[in-house]
């Protein structure tokens, strides 16, 4: 409703400001971005689906840390809509990797397993490092919730493609790295799902709220 996110009760609570949680932000958006560029190219390189997928997750995320930047501090409501339009990308990259997949399960041919494990390896390495750093922001509103989603399914994925790796070595099959594609993009749509649904939940109760404590002067009619 107008005005609703000037009411008292959709006021920020101090703790979005806090400059160590921007700093791990930066570090955790420069991290992903550098190695969204790294995955790109060589899921292209070693002809990878789920490197690819890991890479577009790779870039989501450097995407959604730094809408986080943007909107950390600012009243709930606004930190509860940037949740949904993350929760709405995650759910979009995981669709489109999922179609990828299909058509590369006709015409693809396998991938090359050493590039797969290595760069599986260097990417597990800084997502445990940027999970560690936003373990301790874990709990708290979409925003935030959204934010170590991410990271967390960032290390299962990375995980998962390095078995892959194994497995098209072992095989010599394409399907080991098709399905770790699909796996990841499950992961992104299923915290797709949580974080919409607990963003809107947030501004549901953020509307209760004003209507319950409205801005001054809109019991009187004031514009």
């Amino acid at each position: 409703m107008p005005g609703c996110t000037d009411c008292a009760s959709d006021r920020i609570d101090g703790k979005g400001s806090d400059p160590v949680f921007r700093r791990v932000l930066w570090i955790a958006l420069i991290a992903n971005f550098a190695m969204f560029v790294v995955e790109i190219v060589a899921s292209r390189l070693g002809d990878s689906m789920s490197l690819q997928a890991d890479a577009l997750d790779f870039f989501g995320d450097a995407a959604n840390y730094a809408i986080s930047l943007f909107v950390v501090g600012m009243a709930l409501t606004i930190r509860a809509r940037a949740a949904l339009f993350k929760g709405a990308t995650m759910a979009l990259f995981g669709t489109w990797i999922i179609g990828s997949a299909v058509y590369r399960a006709i015409v693809g041919s396998a991938p090359e397993p050493m590039t797969m494990g290595t760069i599986a390896l260097l990417a597990l390495l800084v997502n445990v490092v940027v999970a560690i750093l936003l373990y301790r922001f874990r709990n708290g509103d979409s925003n935030r919730q959204s934010i170590w989603l991410c990271s967390r399914n960032d290390a299962i994925g990375n995980i998962a493609v390095m078995l892959a790796a194994a497995g098209v070595f072992a095989s010599g099959s394409r399907w080991p790295d098709l399905l770790v594609a699909i796996i990841i993009a499950a992961l992104n749509i299923s915290a797709a799902f949580h974080v919409v649904q607990l963003a809107r939940s947030e501004l549901h109760k953020s509307r209760s709220k004003c209507e319950a404590n409205p801005p001054a002067g809109a019991e009187t009619g004031l514009r």
